[in-house]
């Protein structure tokens, strides 16, 4: 008795230990995704509270990709916190979660690659661009992106339906869920990786070429040197934002190779990932644009601190 009791002591301290860990870790991802959420939220608030925001191109633009980008923030949590919180969920619900999250996955490489074409544009043709970036052609763009996007989920639920018609699936899952545990076939991997691919190499090819030609026509000098600079910047954060987007596709194979390594390293894996790769990528337009651009960094902080709220219950007294 004397020799089990130690062992027993440590088995039950790492538990206890494992368990305070999982704990501090679930607050803070869902504390710092949380923060990211209510910061996207104020942005897209900020960005309906003057008519400047709602007829700009660029600014309707960035409105659209805010709102996709929040969407997948907010489906990415809830799939965490069911798996933080040990909930499992029938089979069905699961698929309506995971569907959801890749709907909203590419609407963002998608949108920043407008947004580069509307800065090209602006930079170097900058007479032409209220005739080609209206508020009907700046809507008609961004419903074909969400179109394009609502072809690929239209893709997967057809393959998700031939499977289940050749491969018998419970539709009662025993772990939590994710896009793993519903996409598991080998054609599903196939088809997303090349998609992710396709749709990538498109929007960093136009990024590109959109920042070699803004680049070209900032040497000239009847170029406003100025806007052309800061054409410059805004198309290397989109590349970059790509760029982090492009990583968070490998978040699969990240959690794969770590398979084997003991559930608590893999915990620890997953929730490193999930705040660095889902969520970290999808809240970079609001501190970008929150904070550099000119027109909407007063209004921004102003919601963003609350002090619009203030004054207007200040001013009721």
């Amino acid at each position: 008795m004397s020799v089990l009791q130690p062992e027993v002591n440590i088995t039950a301290g790492l538990q206890y230990q494992g368990s305070q860990e999982k704990a501090l870790v679930g607050v803070l991802c869902t504390g710092t995704s949380c923060s990211f959420l209510y910061i996207n939220s104020v942005l897209l608030f900020t960005l309906r509270s003057k008519p400047v925001f709602c007829e700009t191109s660029r600014y309707i633009l960035l409105y659209n990709l805010l709102f996709a980008d929040t969407a997948h923030m907010v489906t990415n949590v809830l799939l965490f916190l069911l798996a933080a919180l040990k909930i499992i969920i029938a089979y069905i619900p699961c698929c309506v979660l995971v569907l959801l999250s890749g709907f909203t996955d590419i609407i963002s490489p998608l949108t920043l690659a407008v947004m580069s074409v509307e800065r090209y544009v602006a930079v170097c043709h900058p007479l032409r661009h209220s005739a080609i970036f209206t508020t009907r052609s700046t809507g008609t763009a961004i419903a074909l992106v969400w179109a394009y996007n609502f072809i690929y989920i239209l893709v997967q639920v057809f393959m998700l339906l031939y499977v289940l018609t050749k491969i018998y699936i419970d539709l009662h899952l025993y772990d939590f869920c994710s896009k793993e545990a519903i996409f598991s076939a080998p054609i599903f991997t196939k088809f997303q990786q090349t998609y992710h691919v396709t749709v990538f190499f498109a929007a960093s090819v136009t990024i590109m070429v959109s920042y070699i030609g803004v680049a070209i026509v900032a040497k000239s000098a009847s170029t406003d040197r100025a806007s052309a600079r800061k054409a410059l910047q805004t198309l290397l954060l989109h590349l970059i934002q790509l760029s982090l987007i492009l990583t968070s596709t490998f978040f699969t194979t990240i959690i794969a190779a770590y398979a084997t390594v003991g559930r608590l390293t893999l915990i620890r894996v997953y929730n490193v990932c999930f705040v660095c790769l889902n969520i970290l990528p999808r809240c970079l337009s609001a501190l970008i644009y929150g904070i550099k651009d000119q027109n909407i960094r007063p209004v921004f902080m102003k919601y963003l601190f609350c002090q619009g709220r203030s004054s207007v219950i200040l001013n009721k007294k």
